[in-house]
């Protein structure tokens, strides 16, 4: 018995011991952990070969090597956005590193000036000194160049670098840097960014970093280790960024900033919208100036907040997303300014009219030695709308101030103008800024020319004759970068409707279409007590619009817009993307019917105007003009059964008798 005991414990153990082992080497054998792939670590066994599964592009000077799978976000569609971010910056630093005696050189930019200067200043050349000529030799001024380092340049940050693209377009085309951060989270990002540095020889400019972005920029906070310039481009939202942001940047530095969350920014979802970015977002077809005039309030309030502020230098609505470009300050008196600042918008839901209400209000005390602040009065508007009489929305608090700098909008115009073989896109730049400059600064939103229309129910007039009718009455009217047809003009919405009410007497409406209590016959129901002029006046034809440059970009490419968000996959799951998008369009919509099956879907219902002896159209009508018959059970006879094999094929007809089952 002890013997038959010891055999079987002998046999448990062994059983046990070979269990666990088939255990561990199952793990060791299975697929990898999430730490392991994120590291790249992953068996070699599962391992593509590279090149097929990494692309390269050139983009600018530089080449980057990106996965073909969406493990890193790359999106080509935004090679606008870089460009303008390396001309903005690279007149930043001319100013910023100006004020130190140093002069930066771009490339190309030289021969261009030259070309100009043998052109009409030959003769100024023989007569005038070569800057420089007569300087002592230790009163040289410095020059930074491209891809050099320079000793009191710009410190640069890009927060969430991706491929790194951005960062080493930095390095090969802006001059005057001192050091280029590229951060990303991803392990398999940086790893990325470190092989695109080697292969773009950037790697004394650029430095790879993997961490969280907050967490770095928090690190930041001294005076002496901020940025001067930093970049946010995530994939939705940067809420999340931008108080560490406004505190990681350096005194006067520049914050750059992207938006692709219009979806929340444009007011289909007002509630996120306050929780991201502190102002409620209102549909209003000025939606993307708002979006832009949000953000700036969200920037400045969190600057508010350490006593800081924000100057915007350029804020643009291009494709699927909003950029802006501001310089960030310290002064407790300047912070107090900011609630004058900021508005909410009142706008009525029925003709669109809107209005502003400042929070804050600020006059020179007597004496003019120094601002008083107080609280605003308001609100200006009625419970109801006193041109259709339907009720107002709110929304904000946004930014009611300029969201442009024109000094500074006009030198990067001139810079790009001068030098367009530097960016691909130049001529996109080129037309964008020309808009922004001829923008009213002082007038926020805007009104569109199908909205006014559409709210009449009248045709719509040209834009030139609304330009034109809006500069007679004595009022600035200008376009918008943000909308095609916008109209943006310092007249009150009394004189527009004024304005439309007098082209709706050349373009009558037929009023016994339109329901009295819409918003169409409150309006016109009123005479214009203002008489305008349609005549069109050479003025009403902006600059940018008569020398017909690219302004509003038509689509570059098939399925363009925003990404999906990067994640470790392979190129099928990417196709089975594009799949799944080619049979979810149009999903919502009808299939369209066959004319024939709708033509005899039509003569099976009954003509009431043939019933009334009305209908002129005789055989043509698309309604059965045959007679209802009448049934036995009408006339009084018996009603004969009905086979249930063979149901009766009759259209339906007014006046015939119903019963159970019968529809």
């Amino acid at each position: 018995m002890g013997g038959l005991v010891l055999w079987l414990s002998f046999t448990l153990r062994s059983a046990r011991r070979l269990c666990r082992a088939r255990f561990m080497e199952g793990h060791r054998q299975g697929p990898p952990s999430p730490a392991a792939m994120e590291n790249g670590t992953e068996p070699r066994t599962e391992e593509r070969p590279p090149e097929a599964q990494e692309t390269t592009v050139a983009e600018g000077a530089a080449r980057i090597a990106f996965p073909s799978a969406n493990e890193v976000f790359y999106n080509p569609v935004q090679e606008f956005n870089r460009d303008l971010t390396c001309a903005v910056i690279t007149e930043f630093a001319r100013l910023q590193l100006g004020a130190k005696g140093i002069q930066i050189k771009v490339p190309g930019e030289k021969d261009v000036q030259k070309v100009v200067v043998d052109l009409s200043e030959r003769e100024e050349e023989k007569t005038e000194p070569e800057d420089g000529e007569n300087l002592a030799p230790g009163d040289q001024p410095r020059t930074a160049a491209v891809g050099e380092i320079c000793e009191g340049g710009l410190r640069v940050l890009e927060g969430l670098a991706a491929s790194g693209l951005r960062s080493i377009r930095f390095a090969r085309e802006v001059p005057g840097l001192q050091s280029v951060l590229a951060n990303d989270a991803s392990a398999r990002a940086v790893d990325l960014i470190r092989r695109n540095v080697q292969l773009n020889d950037v790697g004394h400019l650029v430095q790879p970093s993997q961490a969280d972005a907050r967490m770095l920029m928090y690190q930041h906070q001294k005076v002496a280790e901020r940025f001067d310039v930093i970049d946010l481009d995530p994939y939705g939202s940067p809420a999340s960024f931008l108080d560490a942001a406004v505190q990681a940047v350096s005194e006067g530095g520049l914050l750059c900033v992207t938006c692709t969350d219009m979806a929340v920014l444009a007011g289909n979802s007002g509630e996120t919208c306050y929780s991201k970015y502190g102002a409620m977002a209102l549909k209003s077809r000025a939606c993307h100036e708002m979006a832009l005039r949000i953000v700036l309030h969200s920037l400045d309030l969190r600057a508010n907040c350490y006593q800081r502020y924000v100057v915007p230098l350029l804020s643009l609505s291009a494709d699927f997303y909003v950029r802006v470009f501001v310089r960030v300050f310290t002064g407790q008196a300047k912070v107090k300014a900011s609630a004058s600042k900021q508005a909410l918008v009142f706008q009525c839901v029925g003709c669109g009219a809107f209005y502003l209400q400042r929070l804050g209000k600020a006059a020179e005390a007597p004496g003019g030695r120094r601002v008083k602040f107080s609280a605003a009065c308001g609100p200006p508007v009625a419970p109801e709308c006193e041109h259709c009489g339907q009720r107002h929305q709110l929304g904000g608090p946004l930014w009611a101030e300029p969201i442009h700098d024109l000094d500074f909008v006009g030198r990067v115009l001139e810079a790009v103008s001068a030098n367009p073989s530097r960016f691909h896109t130049s001529e996109r730049i080129r037309g964008v800024l020309s808009v922004v400059s001829e923008e009213l600064p002082d007038v926020p939103l805007y009104y569109t020319l199908d909205q006014l229309s559409s709210t009449i129910r009248c045709s719509t007039p040209s834009l030139l004759q609304l330009r034109s009718a809006l500069l007679h009455a004595g009022f600035r009217v200008s376009l918008s970068h943000a909308c095609k047809n916008a109209v943006k003009t310092d007249a009150p919405a009394s004189a527009v409707w004024d304005i439309m009410r007098c082209w709706e007497k050349e373009c009558p409406v037929k009023r016994e279409r339109l329901s009295e209590t819409s918003p169409a016959w409150r309006i016109l129901s009123v005479e214009p007590k203002l008489q305008a002029n349609f005549t069109v006046r050479e003025d009403a034809n902006p600059s940018s619009r008569q020398r017909g440059l690219k302004r509003f970009q038509a689509n570059p490419e098939a399925n363009w817009g925003p990404r999906p968000r990067a994640r470790p996959g392979s190129k099928a799951a990417g196709e089975a993307m594009q799949e799944r998008r080619r049979l979810c369009q149009n999903k919502r919509k009808e299939p369209a019917e066959d004319p024939a099956q709708h033509a005899a879907r039509l003569k099976a219902f009954p003509c009431k105007r043939f019933k009334e002896g009305t209908c002129s159209r005789g055989d043509q009508c698309c309604y059965s003009h045959s007679p209802p018959r009448t049934t036995p059970a009408a006339s009084g006879g018996a009603a004969p059964t009905r086979c249930p094999e063979a149901p009766s094929q009759d259209p339906p007809c007014s006046g015939a008798a119903t019963g159970p089952g019968v529809d």
